[in-house]
């Protein structure tokens, strides 16, 4: 089982780890823990580094693997040996600005959950960009512009992000903690990992985000499209 370290402190920019298994056809490894995030709730993997040895691989790929994270290495050095000591870089950049934009994204949900009661259909994003769907039957200019002036209304209040890890029977007591209209959580998990943007929003997630609003910077609306009956896309860019 690979310790998550993203899970309790998202500005984690290097690590130490040792390898605890191979995946030779895969050409990736596993740690006892990492800050990479592997990808997954519309967030791509965390990209960067690891140094093993004298040896310095890259790593653009990451991955869940049950309770482990595989780390696929480029170059064309062989595979270290289990147990060798890691040190691990993040590309300090990219995951940053993933991180204002789904912070971003969680403002978003969390203003039209409050104010029109809508349930997100689906969501991706890259850094600085991102889509989310929601459960609308009809959309327009107004109303998108009104969601934008909260979602900055929000952003400029400066409210404080906190990340918690809670046993699952405790999570599933807050209301509305499931704001897909799918639960994706898969079942038998024992803790769930809850992000709560303080007076906005509450959710179950699994990842990383800035600290406080006011980093994610202006919100601009850029596009909206109806995908189906009751399903409306809203694009999004920050600066």
């Amino acid at each position: 089982m690979t310790q998550l370290l993203y899970q309790t402190d998202s500005y984690l920019k290097e690590f130490s780890a040792s390898v605890t298994a191979t995946e030779a056809a895969a050409r990736a490894i596993v740690l006892d823990r990492t800050a990479f995030y592997p990808g997954g709730g519309g967030q791509p993997c965390d990209r960067g580094s690891l140094t093993i040895d004298s040896a310095t691989y890259s790593v653009a790929v990451v991955g869940k693997q049950g309770e482990e994270v595989l780390h696929v290495l480029g170059g064309e050095d062989g595979l270290p040996q289990v147990g060798a000591p890691v040190r691990g870089n993040l590309d300090w950049d990219r995951r940053y600005n993933l991180m204002r934009t789904h912070t971003a994204m969680h403002i978003l949900c969390g203003v039209v959950f409050r104010d029109y009661g809508a349930l997100v259909t689906g969501g991706k994003m890259d850094p600085l960009e991102g889509r989310m769907d929601f459960e609308f039957e009809t959309m327009g200019g107004e109303l998108v512009a009104s969601i934008e002036d909260a979602a900055n209304e929000a952003v400029a209040a400066g409210l404080e992000v906190r990340a918690k890890v809670l046993p699952r029977e405790e999570a599933f007591q807050i209301p509305d903690l499931i704001r897909t209209k799918i639960n994706l959580l898969p079942e038998g998990i024992a803790q769930v990992r809850t992000v709560e943007i303080v007076g906005l929003d509450l959710q179950a997630d699994g990842g990383t985000h800035v600290r406080n609003t006011a980093e994610v910077g202006p919100i601009k609306v850029v596009d909206y499209k109806s995908k189906g009956a009751i399903n409306k896309r809203i694009y999004i860019v920050l600066n």
